[in-house]
């Protein structure tokens, strides 16, 4: 798959730790109405431990796993050892499933960052771009990298650190208009995104606070980006990438799913979260995954409790069935 081709259908999931997983991949895919734009859509996966990699850790192995349902798909790793990282692509390569290797420099998890990997790249780009360029010569799969406009706002670096992506080799990068110290508070900073986007020559994907047509508009007039990433904005809400391709391809704007429609993705989704991971460890996955849908509906907070202590995929159903609100 070759960068033009990527760029094709430019609304893309964001990797998102604890959601955007192998059921919901496959479930989002499963969503899109156009034929093209479900074939060739690309898949982000959850970020991957370059470390876990190298050790061989069985739940880290698990993870690089993917099917045909969910192709192509990008498989996002991380680290602060760039022997470990580029070791880890290779890997990856490898295994001949992977379309592209996405490098996270954004997550702003203070486990993460306390190891020095993540958005804490960000206050080493020197090493940063050791990193990228050590994982770009080692494989031949196109290369992207995920990171905020800093660390913090005294430390705005997203252009510094977009010139040394380009450097490095990488062939697209995606923005997040937050810093670290933000997490995932305030407004996105899109003035900002645009500043890397006239700063660099490869591809740049915009990423925050894209929710509604209107917003996907906006973002892409302020930072003229080549495409978008939808994160939050797709938790509970696995059509909000058919909704914003089929606006962005067609300009027609398709309603918001209905509650029986809810109900049914849920059902699904349930589905093949407990077929990937089992019952016992699918329910419990799939507590937050119900809060996300229900977010906003008459008797939500009823729901989520009743959810929370559901245990077996047969309670989960009945709640589904008895007590969420469907449209007549």
């Amino acid at each position: 798959m070759n960068v033009t081709e990527i760029f094709a259908t430019p609304i893309f999931l964001a990797p998102m730790a604890g959601v955007t997983d192998t059921a919901f991949r496959i479930l989002v895919r499963e969503l899109i109405d156009d034929d093209i734009a479900r074939k060739n859509l690309l898949m982000f996966s959850e970020m991957v431990s370059s470390a876990g990699i190298h050790f061989r850790n069985e739940k880290t192995l698990q993870m690089l796993q993917t099917v045909d349902g969910e192709r192509p798909t990008a498989i996002q790793i991380f680290g602060s050892d760039p022997k470990l990282c580029a070791e880890a692509a290779i890997y990856i390569e490898q295994l001949g499933t992977a379309a592209v290797i996405d490098f996270n420099a954004g997550c702003p998890a203070p486990k993460i960052v306390k190891n020095g990997e993540g958005s804490a790249l960000m206050k080493n780009p020197a090493l940063l771009e050791e990193i990228l360029s050590a994982v770009k010569r080692s494989v031949s799969l196109p290369m992207s990298v995920k990171f905020r406009l800093g660390y913090d706002s005294e430390h705005i670096n997203a252009v510094e650190i977009a010139k040394r992506a380009e450097n490095a080799g990488v062939d697209f990068i995606t923005v997040h208009g937050r810093t670290r110290e933000q997490f995932y508070s305030g407004v996105a900073n899109w003035d900002e995104i645009a500043r890397v986007k006239s700063a660099v020559k490869i591809p740049v994907i915009a990423n925050g606070d894209v929710r509604d047509f209107d917003s996907l508009d906006k973002i892409f007039s302020v930072t003229k980006a080549d495409a978008v990433m939808i994160g939050r904005g797709a938790q509970g809400n696995p059509w909000i990438i058919n909704r914003l391709l089929k606006y962005f391809l067609t300009g027609e704007k398709l309603p918001p799913p209905t509650l029986d429609e809810r109900a049914e993705t849920l059902k699904r989704h349930l589905q093949k979260i407990i077929h990937f991971k089992g019952e016992h460890v699918g329910i419990r996955e799939m507590r937050a995954h119900a809060a996300w849908y229900t977010k906003g509906l008459t008797g939500g907070a009823e729901l989520r409790n009743l959810f929370n202590r559901a245990e077996t995929a047969e309670e989960f159903l009945k709640i589904i069935d008895n007590h969420l609100i469907r449209q007549s």
